[in-house]
């Protein structure tokens, strides 16, 4: 890591850092809009439940009301959308997804426009849940209008980010929205845990249960970078290419154990926001009543529901991203196989064993991390702000990661090309 900070600095790689710099510009300028509220409404001081999720995300702007509440969420629900479009449910989006990149192209188009679409019909559901009956719908048009324009700036940046800074520009705003609640929770963990009011027993003690939260967050943290960087490496061979004692270069299709990355939990989370979203909408005390018993992470039963739809999803959407058929007969036309397991079907068979297994890790592992927060919250007496572990923290480690590597590839690249121009 100190290595690529020193490259960075270069007097070569100048251009490079203009493009973080212009990276921190537009996540400032994200950071700055967390706090500036939607005019005419106030702080939501009742329970989030599963929304609390979309409140992360936002780095707090949903509980502030700010005009980025929304956050990057609507977007988030239109990708999905089109990625479950595209496994043959509709002909129009299984062939954009066979034209390569003009196909992606319009892919992405499609995806901003429904993530607007589905910004103001999420705006407006917001605003009449939680203003209620006192407003208008006048004044939900225009809350409903102020938050699809919030979105529809964050998709923006996020694309500027993306083609002028470093990558990533999505992922680096809900990445910035996450850290920005991370000082304030420290925060509140320290005046919890810490009282100079007391005698120097209580204050010791509150300092040691102090360090001990930190250490067990950093602890958590190493944890999560482990299992990301983890991955099960399976033998390729061509035909065309032979191998012999004196170590020739063996081919690799790597698979990471949670090659699903958060997608599942952020599913199961949307899909049992749902009915708190219609609790809140329609306001009728038994529905309401039956949403807090059965169909919130707090109860037994919302709890494993929310374990098993975890477990579904991760099965889902590393079949769908990896999809073995596919890639067993790519293999077998470019005149590649794995040692031992004969092309085509046996291939096919061969990837999805393996596949079913690593996810039952990969599942496990996002249970955990998803759980943490909710066991967290049971055993202690702290806020509902402090949390251990949880999804915030996992896409914070993902794309951290993912970001480090683009800038190391890129630098690597770079000292390629002058070492090339110099010959």
């Amino acid at each position: 890591m100190f290595k690529v900070m020193k490259e960075l600095f270069t007097s070569g790689n100048k251009d490079l850092r203009h493009r973080i710099y212009f990276t921190l510009f537009c996540l400032a300028v994200f950071t700055l809009g967390i706090s500036i509220k939607v005019p005419g409404t106030e702080d939501l001081t009742k329970s989030l439940g599963f929304l609390e999720l979309i409140n992360t995300i936002g780095g707090g702007a949903l509980k502030n009301f700010s005009i980025f509440a929304l956050g990057v969420m609507p977007y988030i629900t239109a990708s999905i959308i089109t990625q479950l479009l595209q496994m043959d449910i509709l002909p129009y989006f299984a062939e954009l997804a066979k034209q390569g990149h003009t196909g992606r192209q319009k892919i992405n188009q499609i995806t901003r426009y429904m993530g607007i679409a589905l910004a103001f019909i999420e705006g407006y559901a917001f605003a009449f849940a939680f203003i209620g009956k006192t407003g208008n719908p006048m004044q939900y048009m225009y809350i409903a209008t102020v938050l699809t324009a919030g979105t529809s700036l964050l998709l923006w940046m996020g694309d500027q980010m993306t083609q002028k800074g470093i990558g990533n520009g999505m992922s680096l705003i809900i990445m910035a929205g996450i850290i920005a609640t991370l000082p304030q929770m420290f925060i509140t963990v320290f005046t919890s845990f810490i009282s100079f009011e007391g005698t120097s027993q209580v204050i010791a003690l509150g300092i040691i249960k102090f360090i001990l939260f930190v250490i067990v967050y950093f602890a958590i943290v190493i944890g999560m970078i482990f299992v990301e960087e983890s991955e099960r490496r399976i033998p390729i061979q061509y035909a065309n290419k032979s191998t012999n004692a004196y170590g020739a270069s063996q081919s690799f299709m790597p698979i990471k154990i949670n090659s699903a990355g958060v997608m599942p939990v952020i599913f199961a989370s949307s899909l049992l926001s749902v009915p708190s979203i219609i609790a809140q909408v329609i306001k009728k005390e038994g529905f309401s009543l039956f949403v807090q018993k059965y169909l919130t992470y707090t109860t037994p039963v919302g709890f494993c529901l929310y374990v098993i739809l975890i477990f579904l999803f991760a099965y889902f959407y590393t079949f769908i991203q990896l999809k073995p058929e596919e890639f067993a007969k790519n293999l077998q036309e470019n005149g590649g196989y794995i040692p031992g397991i004969r092309p085509g079907d046996e291939t096919k068979k061969y990837l999805s064993k393996i596949l079913v297994r690593l996810t039952v890790l990969g599942a496990t592992f996002l249970v955990i991390i998803a759980s943490l927060p909710i066991v967290f919250s049971q055993l202690t007496s702290l806020p509902t702000s402090v949390s251990i572990g949880g999804t915030g923290l996992l896409i914070v480690v993902g794309v951290a990661l993912e970001t480090y590597k683009q800038l190391e590839g890129s630098l690597l690249t770079r000292s390629y090309a002058k070492g090339y121009s110099r010959r």
